[in-house]
């Protein structure tokens, strides 16, 4: 009985020590998964952890790449601010020096300007002058025919061209009765205008001289012609020969073509040209330069 007993216990503790096992076990694998979950969820963390800073790893060397990127920006613009600077430095000493070299060309402007003004005054005086000089002329020789006589102004001198067929005759070098008429006016102006100075000149068609002629050829002929002016200018017109010039100048300056009896005609003429005094001239130069209105 007591063995019996024994045994009963002995199965009775066996049983209990298996249930107690499979108690443990079943308690073990509970706890065994509930670790695994945590492990999992831990293990997730940690996965979206590492994602997140090597996101933020990247995101740092984006920004450290951006930062020195800028750094080089900034050194780049402080390089040229100071070399804005030290230009700014240069540009007003060039502005200094520019406005002082400005000044200096508007002063040179001022007085170029005024001798301009001045030698104006004085052309302006020139041409008052032989305005009033052919008035005058074409007032004591307006009735004589046009072909006969010319007057104009060119460059501001007064020329007044003379037919040879109002003071000589065809190959001659006299002086006709009527040429005395003529340059009778002519002198009765010029008398009246002591500043100006005046040259008569002789001029000849192409026409060769004739044979047994007075005179050698065509220089010859207008230099005697223009002799003959002056010497009857001085002599019975009482003309100072101080301001008389008398030159020849052939048959080389022609006004029109030589192939034409009009042509040859217009071509022999005496010339005689009129002129203001170089140092009356420069007088009138000095009196604009003392006008006021200028001044």
């Amino acid at each position: 009985m007591l063995l019996i007993k024994f045994i009963n216990m002995k199965k009775i503790g066996l049983i209990a020590s298996l249930l107690a096992v499979l108690l443990t076990t079943s308690c073990g694998t509970k706890k065994i998964a509930e670790l695994e979950e945590k492990q999992k969820q831990t293990q997730e963390k940690l996965d979206s952890a590492t994602v997140k800073l090597n996101s933020c790893l990247e995101e740092k060397a984006s920004l450290s790449a951006t930062n020195n990127a800028l750094k080089s920006q900034n050194d780049v613009l402080k390089s040229n601010n100071q070399q804005l600077i030290n230009n700014m430095g240069d540009l007003t000493t060039l502005t200094k020096k520019g406005a002082e070299n400005l000044e200096k060309s508007l002063e040179s402007l001022r007085e170029k300007d005024l001798t301009i003004r001045k030698l104006q005054d004085a052309v302006t005086r020139r041409d008052s002058v032989n305005l009033a000089l052919v008035q005058s002329l074409k007032g004591v020789l307006g009735d004589l025919n046009d072909e006969d006589i010319n007057i104009s102004v060119e460059k501001g001198v007064v020329y007044v061209n003379i037919s040879d067929k109002l003071l000589f005759s065809s190959g001659s070098a006299r002086v006709t009765s009527k040429a005395k008429e003529v340059l009778g006016k002519v002198a009765t102006v010029v008398k009246n205008k002591p500043d100006f100075e005046f040259m008569v000149e002789g001029h000849t068609d192409d026409d060769g001289v004739k044979a047994g002629a007075s005179f050698k050829d065509n220089w010859d002929l207008s230099v005697l012609r223009a002799t003959a002016v002056v010497r009857l200018l001085q002599d019975e017109f009482g003309v100072d020969p101080k301001r008389m010039t008398a030159a020849g100048r052939s048959q080389y300056v022609p006004v029109a073509d030589n192939e034409t009896k009009e042509g040859k005609a217009k071509n022999r003429r005496t010339r005689i040209v009129v002129l203001p005094k170089v140092d009356q001239f420069y007088s009138m130069i000095e009196e604009g330069m003392k006008d006021p209105s200028i001044n």
